[in-house]
């Protein structure tokens, strides 16, 4: 298989301790690539690390804020002075934030979720770009239908300005470090079983300026509920794989058609 080829190589996953991230470094680890856990929650990173290395795999975890741009560039120099390479870089870290109507988001509030969803985003590739250089290498960035296919979710037009700006980041970034062979991609998840509910504030204001949108009875077509992170890991490692070596500069929508719904 041509995951096999992986083994040996280095990931970077940030938000690697819960959720789409951890399943996503648990199923890397698997094929034998050696994990870094860029996570704020040392705990949670703790107990993937545990999880991965009881299996016979390498794991890292280094406590990392990704808005935090010295601390992302600690955490990516941590990385290659334990392994001496990075050839995949997740960068999933990400929040819901505050969903509220645009008049009573606080600019406080934009700023934190534009902080950890895009800035981080591109903090997580700046600095891992002289490292990527060396061999080549995957980039992939957790975005989503919010922002890209869904626009219904009133009240979240700071986290889905956050995805699209994801999007328009990785198609320039994809251009740009092609000849490096870098290859850039998006991933879009809709329904996700993941703990981000944990981080998400809706407020009255926004419940109140909600426009319904009736779905068929399931929601997703394909399997008429929401995905599970093992699901999703399974396209971060084709795109982390030599299988999407010509694919680049792509928005890869993971949702069981549930966004075609209301696209």
């Amino acid at each position: 298989m041509a995951e096999q080829n992986m083994k040996g190589k280095v990931a970077v996953i940030t938000g690697g301790g819960s959720g789409i991230g951890r399943g996503a470094a648990l199923r890397l680890a698997q094929e034998g690539i050696r994990v870094a856990l860029l996570d704020r929650t040392a705990e949670d990173a703790e107990k993937v690390r545990e999880e991965i290395e009881s299996n016979g795999g390498e794991a890292l975890v280094v406590v990392t804020d990704v808005a935090d741009a010295k601390a992302v560039e600690h955490g990516m120099s941590q990385v290659a002075e334990r392994w001496g390479r990075i050839d995949v870089v997740f960068a999933n870290a990400g929040i819901n934030g505050t969903w509220t109507p645009i008049e009573d988001l606080t600019p406080e509030d934009w700023d934190t979720t534009l902080g950890i969803n895009l800035r981080g985003t591109f903090l997580t590739l700046k600095y891992a770009i002289p490292y990527l250089k060396r061999e080549g290498g995957s980039v992939i960035i957790t975005s989503s239908v919010n922002g890209n296919r869904i626009f219904s979710n009133i009240g979240a037009s700071a986290y889905s300005s956050s995805k699209a700006g994801q999007v328009a980041f990785m198609k320039m970034a994809a251009l740009e470090l092609a000849e490096h062979r870098i290859r850039v991609n998006a991933i879009c998840p809709g329904a996700i079983r993941t703990n981000i509910g944990e981080n998400t504030n809706v407020t009255p204001e926004a419940k109140e300026a909600k426009i319904p949108v009736i779905f068929p009875e399931g929601s997703d077509p394909l399997q008429h509920g929401p995905g599970s992170p093992e699901q999703v890991a399974e396209l971060v490692l084709f795109l982390a794989s030599p299988r999407s070596s010509l694919i680049t500069g792509t928005a890869v929508y993971i949702d069981g058609a549930e966004s075609l719904l209301v696209g």
